[in-house]
C-alpha cells in the first residue's frame, strides 16, 4: 500500500505531540535570517498542510506540494476552514513543475529522507535550483543515521488511543541505509461500538551521511549555506537527531547551444 493513504486520516492525531509553533518560529526565523521575509514559499511534502497554514499566517504566500491525494484532501479541508490562500498541488516532488519561481523552499518532518536513490536527492535540489528566486534559499530538515541506527532502528512502537492506535516496527539494513517502518492501524469505526478497521502501511526512508547531502547539493547547482543541529544554530553532533540544512540558489543552468 502506498504511504500516507490510510494513515492520511488519522495523521493529525498522532502528531499532536509535534510542537508546529515552536517548529515554525524556528524555521521563520531562518528565513528571515536569510534574506526572506515575504513573498512565495513553497512546502514540498506539506501532508496535512499544518506548517503550510502557519508560514501563511507568517505572512507568506504558501503552496504545498504533496504526492498523497489523501492528506492534500484533509489539508484543503483545513484551508476551507480558516480561509487562508494557499495553493495546493498534487506532485511528485522528483516531478514538479511550478507555474513560475518562489523565494524559498522549505521542506519539514523529514520529508527528504523519503527519497531513497542520490540522485532523486540530486534531482530535486536541481528542481528546487531551478523554481527559486535569484538567491532564493531552500532550508529543510532530515533524520540522521544515528537516530536511524542507535534510536529507532529495529525498535517497535506502540500506542493505544479511544479512536485509533498504532503498532510501528521499524527494521534499519546498515548496508543500504534504508529504514522501513511498517505501521499497522487500527481506526475506530463509530463512537458507538467498539469496532476498529485494520491498515497496514509500510514506509521506508534513507539515512544520508551530511557529506553527501551537500555533495548532492553541489550536483544539483545549489550552494550549502548551513547545517545546524536541529532547532539551534550550533554544528551538528555526533548524537544529533535531526538535521536542518540551508542551501542557497546560484544561478540557473545555460541551455546547450544548437550545433554544439
Amino acid at each position: 500500500m502506498d504511504a500516507y493513504t490510510s494513515f492520511a486520516e488519522v495523521y493529525d492525531a498522532f502528531m499532536d505531540n509535534i510542537p508546529y509553533e515552536a517548529w515554525t518560529e524556528y524555521l521563520a526565523g531562518l528565513l528571515r535570517e536569510y534574506g526572506v521575509e515575504q513573498g512565495i514559499v513553497l512546502d514540498l511534502g506539506c501532508g496535512t498542510g499544518t506548517l503550510t497554514q502557519l508560514l501563511a499566517r507568517k505572512g507568506y504566500d504558501m503552496i504545498g506540494l504533496d504526492s498523497s491525494q489523501e492528506m492534500l484532501q484533509i489539508a484543503m479541508e483545513k484551508r476551507e476552514q480558516s480561509g487562508l490562500d494557499i495553493l495546493y498541488l498534487c506532485q511528485d516532488m522528483r516531478e514538479m513543475e511550478l507555474y513560475g519561481t518562489t523565494a524559498a523552499v522549505v521542506s519539514l518532518c523529514d520529508s527528504m529522507n523519503y527519497l531513497l536513490e542520490y540522485q532523486d536527492l540530486v534531482r530535486v535540489f536541481r528542481l528546487v535550483n531551478n523554481y527559486l528566486d535569484p538567491g532564493g534559499v531552500f532550508i529543510f530538515d532530515m533524520n540522521t543515521a544515528y537516530k536511524y541506527r542507535d534510536v529507532i532502528g529495529d525498535s517497535t512502537i506502540a500506542e493505544s488511543r479511544e479512536a485509533c492506535s498504532f503498532i510501528w516496527d521499524n527494521f534499519f539494513d546498515p548496508e543500504t541505509g534504508i529504514n522501513q517502518y511498517d505501521l499497522t492501524l487500527f481506526v475506530r469505526e463509530s463512537e458507538k461500538e467498539a469496532l476498529y478497521r485494520r491498515f497496514d502501511e509500510t514506509h521506508l526512508q534513507r539515512a544520508y551521511e551530511i557529506s553527501d547531502v551537500l555533495r548532492a547539493a553541489e550536483e544539483g547547482g545549489m550552494k550549502a549555506e548551513a547545517v545546524y543541529d536541529a532547532f539551534t544554530h550550533e554544528p551538528p553532533k555526533k548524537d544529533s537527531q535531526r538535521i536542518y540544512v540551508v542551501l542557497r540558489e546560484q544561478g540557473k543552468p545555460m541551455p546547450d547551444k544548437k550545433g554544439d
